[in-house]
């Protein structure tokens, strides 16, 4: 028989000891990023990605929105997200369902990610209901709880189809009432309405208690509530059309990237010819490009499908909790933030 005891103090050695996020106002990063200007290889670029970084800031008329892909948020660079949203320096959000859901509306109940001390078999990690993004660790009982929530949010909601972006409004509304972490990003978002998407949304904690939520319903027979992953891509184009001019900050690839820059092909598709590309774009990856993907196209290759200009466009290779905190360091003490409109694109919708 297990001694559950001993499990419960195995558990919480593995988990004692959280990871701290990275607080950009804490330092300033201008003057590494400016010696990185007369530097080679990595560093001149990050530098460059900088500079198109803080002329989308200066760019009265850029929308910016923020592409996040892989597990940033949970390593560290989840407040660094908070505080763009909250000095101004994005106007949309599209992401991952992990990095909305599992990492920060996760945070935002209260709950924390920890830093792997030791790495013990996995299997191991399992019979305690520790999960593992490479070294760090997250209380599966906890992101249960998580599943929960968004369960019942779903079951307080009108039963009909909701894009991505709504259902995550509802998500900030909640952590605005209840919430325990004021830098939340999902939180954030809902009061300085700033839309968020999730293409993939389901593909995330989200899944479980929306299946939960359905599965409940049925059994009650009750009409339930669905997710609308065309509303999301007609929405954001939408948000494309009336914003002109944009620019791209995206950390990994895959399906939030392309998601993004589909936008345009799809603004023409509707009858808008005179859709601009994004105007600028910045990309931190460190996919390969070898195999003819580089978690979706490289920025140059964007072009001749005609999403991204390539004449202010910088592809960093570099593994972004490396380098993201500098360039968010370097663009909130330039300060170009203080003086830019605020777009408020989830008004658009209201």
């Amino acid at each position: 028989m297990t001694d559950v005891r001993v499990d419960a103090q195995r558990k919480a050695e593995l988990l004692s000891k959280e990871v701290r996020h990275i607080d950009i106002k804490s330092f300033d990063a201008r003057p590494i990023i400016d010696q990185m200007d007369g530097m080679s290889f990595t560093s001149r670029d990050l530098a460059r990605a900088t500079k198109i970084y803080n002329t989308m800031l200066e760019d009265k008329d850029c929308s910016i929105f923020l592409v996040i892909a892989g597990s940033t948020s949970a390593g560290g660079c989840m407040n660094l997200y908070a505080d763009l949203v909250a000095n101004n320096m994005v106007d949309g959000i599209i992401a991952t369902g992990a990095s909305i859901v599992d990492m920060d509306f996760f945070e935002g109940l209260g709950h924390k990610h920890y830093q792997a001390l030791e790495i013990p078999d996995d299997n191991v990690l399992r019979s305690l209901y520790i999960d593992r993004i490479y070294d760090t660790y997250i209380d599966e009982e906890q992101l249960q709880d998580c599943d929960h929530t968004i369960g019942e949010i779903a079951n307080g909601l009108d039963p009909k189809p909701y894009s991505s972006r709504a259902f995550i409004r509802e998500m900030g509304r909640y952590l605005s009432k209840h919430g325990k972490k004021d830098n939340s990003l999902v939180k954030l978002a809902f009061e300085h309405d700033v839309p968020i998407f999730c293409p993939a949304f389901t593909d995330s904690s989200a899944g479980f208690g929306l299946v939960k939520h359905q599965v409940d319903a049925m059994k009650a027979g009750r009409p339930y509530m669905t997710m609308d992953s065309i509303a999301d891509f007609r929405e954001l184009t939408d948000i494309k059309i009336k914003a002109g001019t944009t620019g791209l900050l995206m950390i990994g690839g895959g399906v939030p990237k392309n998601f993004v820059q589909d936008t345009v092909v799809c603004a023409e598709i509707l009858g808008h010819e005179d859709v601009e590309m994004h105007k600028y774009a910045v990309q931190i990856t460190v996919a390969d490009v070898r195999d003819g993907a580089c978690s979706s196209s490289t920025l140059k290759e964007a072009a001749s499908w005609g999403k991204v200009d390539t004449t202010l466009e910088q592809m960093v290779f570099a593994e972004a909790g490396s380098v993201l905190p500098l360039l968010a360091s370097d663009a909130y003490h330039r300060g170009h933030w203080k003086t830019r409109p605020k777009h408020g694109w989830a008004k658009l919708f209201a």
